[in-house]
């Protein structure tokens, strides 16, 4: 089975807001980088995609480690959480539907083509591929920016002659 490393991240501006994801793969010398955005979303569905399109790219069953700065991404799989949503058909023990099921159940189908393990990073400390899948998610976010801030049109403002 092929060991291949996984770095992922998600962002958001605004929460919900446009957002985007980046991910890097790695086998050996080969390196690839991916990234999406989407123009309203959340960070965690940001973080989820990173990892579901990374894991999603690899063309057979891999040994992947797979690096995050989501605690909720490394959480909900490390500690078990998403082992018990399935169980409980995507509900909490509060009874409230678990959110973002459909991109937990994505995560929960290549989690069991893929042999997985999840390395949890503090985000924004000097990581290098955890710092450039942040540039890549903050990019494609940026893509959904309006052109001008909100409420103004260009040219606004300006004194016209």
């Amino acid at each position: 089975m092929k060991r291949v490393e996984l770095f992922t991240d998600g962002a958001c501006r605004g929460n919900p807001g446009p957002g985007g994801w980046g991910c890097i793969l790695v086998y050996g010398k080969f390196r690839r980088e991916m990234s999406g955005g989407e123009p309203e979303t959340t960070n965690n569905r940001m973080e989820l995609t990173a990892a579901i399109e990374g894991l999603a790219a690899l063309k057979e069953p891999c040994e992947v480690i797979l690096t995050s700065d989501s605690k909720y991404l490394v959480d909900a799989v490390t500690l078990g959480w998403l082992d018990d949503w399935q169980r409980k058909n995507w509900r909490l023990k509060t009874r409230g539907a678990v959110k973002n099921a459909d991109l937990w159940a994505k995560l929960a189908d290549l989690l069991a083509t893929h042999r997985v393990s999840f390395v949890w990073v503090k985000g924004h400390d000097g990581h290098p591929e955890n710092e450039r899948c942040d540039q890549l998610a903050t990019t494609e976010a940026d893509k959904y920016k309006p052109a001008f801030p909100e409420g103004e049109a260009a040219g606004e403002g300006e004194e016209t002659k």
